[in-house]
Parts: C-alpha cells; sequence; structure tokens
C-alpha cells in the first residue's frame, strides 16, 4: 500500500509539474509576444511593452482605424474689386476680433527680449500645440532633400545653398544661348509694368521618370524622350512647360492671369505636383484673389489653394513670393506669406501610379507672430529648415528660428532692416550657421536716410549669436531697394573657402559690386565692381576637372561667366533686358528668363 500510494504521490507531482512547466512556457510565450514589433522582431523598450500590455488598450486588435482626412474647407471667393484692391504699403492692424489677445504664447529668450506668438488649426486659435511622433518633422541634410533629378525649389533644397545639378566639363569658358522661348507677356499692375520673369524668378528644372512622366498630359512628341523639364511661372501670369534640351513646349502653358514674380516648387518626392505663389493680384485694375495654389501635373488641374487673404493675418497684403519646401517624411508642406503668416500643412497626399490617381486633403497649421522691434509684418524670403529648425527674415528685418515640431519661436535676431534675400545653411564640424544680408529700405524711407550698411552676417544656427558682420555703405532707392537682394553662394570643393554675395547701389542707383567673403573671418577675398547692379541669386557650378565656375545675370541684361577664385570675369551674353531672375543650371545647360519677355537656354562651353 505504501509503495502504491508513493508511487501515486509521484505521479501526481508530475502532473503538477508537467502542468506549471507548460504554463510557465505559455506565460513566457505570450510575453515575447507581446514585445514584438510591428516587423516581427522582439522590442526592448519600455515604451513599446506599456503600449502593448496596457488593459483594455490592444492596439493591434482593438485600434480604430484612423478616418480618411478631410481638406480644410477653402474660403468663398470674393469677386467684390472694392475688397480685392488692397496695397502692400497698407499698415497692419493688430486689435480688433483678429487680435485673440488672450491666445498669445508670451516667449522670453536668453538675451531677455520678448516676443508674442500665436498658433491656429486653420482658423481656431490654440492654447496648446503637440504633435504625434510620426508627425514631427526632422529635414535630412540638403542633398537627401529630393528624390528627383533637377532643381525643384528655390536654391535647390532645405539648406538653400544649390541651383545647380549634375555633370559638366568646362574647356572653352564660353557661354551660348542654344535656344530662346519667345512670346511672353507683360502685365500692368500696382502702378508698374511686369514683364517676362522677375524677382526672384528661378525656373523649376525636372527629369520625370518615365512611369509618371507616360501618365502626364505631355505633347505626344515629348511622352516617348527621356524628358527633362522646365517649368516656369512668370510675370505674364502663366506658367510654362518647356524641353530643356531644345526649349520647345511640352505642354500648354497654365494660365493664372496674374503677376507671379517669386519661384515655384515641385513635390520632392517625385509626385506631379506644382506649387506656386502669386506676387501680384492686379492686372489692368482687375483684382483677384491671392492664392497660393496647388497643382495636379498630370493634367495641369488646381487641387487647392490658400488664400492670402487671411482672416487671421495682422496684413492684408496676400502676395507669396517665397519658395515653398515639403518634408517628405511627413507629408508636410512649409510655405511663408507676405501676409506675416507661417503655414505649416498637412497635404495628405495620395499618389496611385498604378490608377492614375492623384489627392489631396491639406490642414493648415499657422504660425503668426509680433516682433518686439517694429511692426512691418510680411515674408518674402524662403525658408531655410535644418532639422526641425527654420529660419526666416521679414520685411521689418526680425530673422527667427522657428522649432516647426512646437511652433515656437527659439531665438530672434534684428537685422535692422528688410531681408529679402533667403538664408543659407552650412552644417560644419564646428557647427551649424546662417548667412544673410538685408536691403537698404526701411532705413532711408520718409528721407531718414540717403545712404545706409548692407549688413552681411553669420549667426550661430543653434542659438542666433551673431559670429562675425561686414558692413557696405549703400544707397537709399525708393521701389527698388540697395543692399542684398540676390541668396548668396556658398562656397564648396575648391572654394569652400569663401561665401559669394551681391550687393546693390554701393555707388550709384545702376551699379554695385560682389564680394567674396571668407568664411571663418569674414574678411574680403576679392571684391568686384559691377557697373550694373545684380538683384539675381548666383550659381555656382563644378566642372568635371573638379574647377568651379560661377554665373550671374544683371541690370543690363547679361549673363556673365566668372572664375570665383578672383572674381574675374571669363565670358558674357546678351539676354536683352534687365534680369532679375535667378538661373537653374541642369547638367552643362543654363535656364533664366528676362524683362525681354523670353527664356533662354544657355550652354556652358
Amino acid at each position: 500500500m505504501t509503495r502504491y500510494r508513493r508511487r501515486r504521490t509521484t505521479n501526481r507531482l508530475k502532473v503538477i509539474l508537467t502542468i506549471l512547466i507548460l504554463s510557465l512556457i505559455t506565460t513566457g510565450v505570450m510575453i515575447a509576444l507581446s514585445k514584438m514589433n510591428n516587423s516581427g522582431k522582439l522590442g526592448s523598450s519600455k515604451d513599446s511593452y506599456a503600449i502593448n500590455t496596457t488593459a483594455g488598450n490592444n492596439q493591434d486588435v482593438d485600434k480604430e482605424p484612423e478616418p480618411e482626412p478631410v481638406a480644410d474647407p477653402m474660403p468663398t471667393e470674393i469677386t467684390d474689386q472694392s475688397k480685392l484692391k488692397t496695397s502692400w504699403t497698407t499698415e497692419s492692424t493688430f486689435d480688433g476680433a483678429k487680435a485673440f489677445v488672450e491666445y498669445a504664447f508670451d516667449n522670453v529668450f536668453k538675451n531677455g527680449t520678448k516676443m508674442q506668438s500665436w498658433i491656429f488649426r486653420n482658423n481656431t486659435p490654440l492654447k496648446e500645440y503637440t504633435v504625434k511622433n510620426k508627425n514631427k518633422i526632422s529635414f535630412g541634410s540638403s542633398d537627401t532633400y529630393s528624390d528627383l533629378e533637377g532643381i525643384t525649389t528655390f536654391r535647390g533644397n532645405n539648406y538653400r545653398d544649390n541651383a545647380s545639378y549634375g555633370t559638366r566639363t568646362v574647356s572653352q569658358k564660353k557661354l551660348e544661348i542654344v535656344w530662346k522661348k519667345t512670346g511672353l507677356g507683360a502685365i500692368s499692375g500696382e502702378g508698374s509694368f511686369w514683364p517676362g520673369t522677375g524677382w526672384t524668378g528661378q525656373p523649376l528644372i525636372v527629369h520625370w521618370s518615365e512611369d509618371v512622366r507616360k501618365m502626364m498630359n505631355i505633347n505626344s512628341d515629348m511622352k516617348s524622350k527621356d524628358l527633362v523639364e522646365v517649368i516656369y511661372p512668370t510675370l505674364d501670369g502663366n506658367i510654362y512647360f518647356l524641353d530643356l534640351e531644345t526649349g520647345k513646349p511640352t505642354r500648354n502653358q497654365i494660365k493664372i492671369g496674374y503677376p507671379i514674380k517669386g519661384t515655384g516648387m515641385i513635390d520632392p518626392r517625385g509626385y506631379p505636383i506644382l506649387y506656386t505663389g502669386m506676387g501680384i493680384n492686379d492686372n489692368g485694375g482687375k483684382y483677384s484673389e491671392y492664392k497660393y495654389r496647388i497643382f495636379n501635373l498630370l493634367n495641369q488641374k488646381e487641387m487647392y489653394s490658400i488664400f492670402g487673404r487671411d482672416q487671421v493675418a495682422f496684413r492684408g497684403w496676400g502676395a507669396n513670393d517665397s519658395s515653398a519646401i515639403l518634408d517628405k517624411k511627413t507629408d508636410t508642406l512649409l510655405d511663408c506669406g507676405e501676409n506675416g503668416l507661417v503655414y505649416k500643412v498637412k497635404m495628405n497626399t495620395k499618389f496611385d501610379k498604378t490608377a492614375g490617381t492623384l489627392s489631396v486633403a491639406p490642414q493648415i497649421t499657422k504660425y503668426r507672430y509680433r516682433s518686439p522691434y517694429n511692426d512691418e509684418q510680411g515674408i518674402e524670403n524662403s525658408p531655410a529648415v535644418y532639422k526641425n529648425y527654420m529660419y526666416f527674415c521679414d520685411n521689418g528685418g526680425t530673422l527667427q528660428c522657428l522649432d516647426l515640431n512646437t511652433m515656437k519661436p527659439v531665438w530672434i535676431f534684428e537685422t535692422g532692416d528688410d531681408t529679402d534675400s533667403s538664408i543659407v545653411i552650412e552644417e560644419t564640424k564646428d557647427g551649424v550657421f546662417l548667412y544673410t544680408a538685408n536691403q537698404v529700405d526701411k532705413r532711408g524711407e520718409n528721407g531718414k536716410n540717403k545712404f545706409a550698411d548692407c549688413n552681411i552676417r553669420k549667426i550661430n544656427a543653434k542659438t542666433g549669436e551673431l559670429v562675425w558682420q561686414k558692413d557696405y555703405k549703400c544707397i537709399y532707392n525708393y521701389y527698388i531697394n540697395g543692399g542684398s537682394l540676390g541668396t548668396p553662394v556658398l562656397g564648396k570643393d575648391d572654394i569652400s573657402n569663401m561665401v559669394i554675395f551681391n550687393v546693390c547701389f554701393t555707388g550709384s542707383n545702376t551699379d554695385g559690386n560682389m564680394i567674396a567673403l571668407d568664411k571663418k573671418t569674414g574678411e574680403e577675398i576679392w571684391n568686384k565692381k559691377l557697373t550694373a547692379y545684380s538683384w539675381c541669386s548666383p550659381v555656382d557650378f563644378k566642372s568635371s576637372d573638379g574647377k568651379t565656375y560661377l554665373v550671374y545675370t544683371d541690370y543690363a541684361g547679361y549673363m556673365r561667366l566668372v572664375d570665383p577664385m578672383d572674381g574675374k570675369t571669363l565670358d558674357s551674353v546678351s539676354l536683352e533686358g534687365n534680369v532679375e531672375s535667378s538661373p537653374a543650371i541642369y547638367n552643362d545647360t543654363i535656364v533664366v528668363g528676362s524683362y525681354a519677355k523670353k527664356i533662354f537656354g544657355i550652354k556652358v562651353k
């Protein structure tokens, strides 16, 4: 009996032990499965474990699908000419229903300076602002900005440091015009005449992928070739589409009917989307809404518009000369308006190559501020971005660093005057730096000063501290400003020690200087006298032998080829009229338009 009972006891223990072991194994498997990440690998972070084991919150099984995004409604378009007629000289208003004083963020910076700012979700003011991790912006370096071959935005990327793409062999050191697109028009508006192409007026040059090219409404004779397309919004109110090789139209132009001064943007993911602003809303006394337009280039139809007449803006002038950029990872458009607002737009883009369909559902966040330095509103330069920090300067000279993930300013810097030249970012082993220069505008108006300095500066991008400053005396000229209007050349490779600026009206109201400064010290390397001033942004490009060259355009109507090592002119060609526009380069072909109502294709020989 005893042996029998022992045997029974032993079997019972074995069963119990077996059950315990199986339970432990099962528990271990369940814990392991709970830690698995989306790729099927074991997660190791505490956050991942907590998310997946929260009681009653099974993220993988019970999570509701996110609703289909809905585009923010566009304002009702008005046609009342008295309401549409505005002026860039009208002062901003800061009181009334749009003041939203109770929603202001009181920002205090390290130097004790204070500035109020606001955040709006479309037109609704927010008391707090947060973004999901998946929507947090962090741009890469400038060479990772675009997936497309070519120049897709002003100065090529988020650092605004390059408007040339590809390779070329420079042997003769000559320029040759190989085609001209004639027949551009002109528009009278806002008390002036707007012919051909203007400032900044840089063309976009895009080598489309074969599958996208075949989907678009390109002319049949162009669809079969390995097309590089020039896309050019112009002062005559049209957007032209040309073959880079021949200058012939690739498709019909898009007709807007009002001057476009600034540079457009092509979606850097290779999606067939064009973004472009509007410089003037007056065509011979007929006024329209200011719109920042988003076009589907499969069929050239307008998909959406952001209205410059914005009910939360302090300023009523709704033009848009800025060239936007787009964050590929978060599908976010970033743009600045002359109404004084910064736009952060979740595009919710859907591009189905198989079905040949394209759509957007823009959802708009706006940043507004009131500078402590002055009440000037409006941003004409194109924003530059390092990671999640955006840099821009306004008509009153307030340069600021904006954190795109909090929509709050990190620091501000007083430049002293209107700054339309876009900021250029340089990332080095010693830190991240900004190069910027202002113009002579506000300091001379109403007879205050006949002369004022153009201040060229290098600034620490992370702290806003001044590294060095170089000043050049300029003449004040109403309407056509002196100082720096062009974005500088940031030297690379064999000219990596220098940054090159154009400065206008240094001796008269028609001349200027091109100046190469040492990046580290700000001291002059060379100073070239220009008999005709230049509003354009000069472009550097490298030959196959490693030597860098530079081209720029000027008021006399010339494009000039320069050796940036010493500033000597190597060659020049006439573009038949004042050139305020900035060139773009693809391989050995330069494209730019002029007041002669023509677009030129120029070979570097």
